[in-house]
């Protein structure tokens, strides 16, 4: 599993090559990489409980 960090970069550079407005396609990776980023975190919390 990817760390919440490593996935914030990546959406982070997508938006950056994407010039601040997402294609269909880059709508579909954006979405699934924020859903990633979710589970990171909340991995993250439980983790520190």
């Amino acid at each position: 599993m990817r760390s919440a960090a490593e996935l914030n970069d990546q959406i982070r550079a997508l938006w950056r090559r994407a010039g601040g407005t997402l294609s269909a396609q880059e709508r579909v990776e954006y979405e699934l990489l924020v859903v990633e980023w979710a589970t990171a975190i909340r991995g993250q919390v439980v983790e520190a409980a």
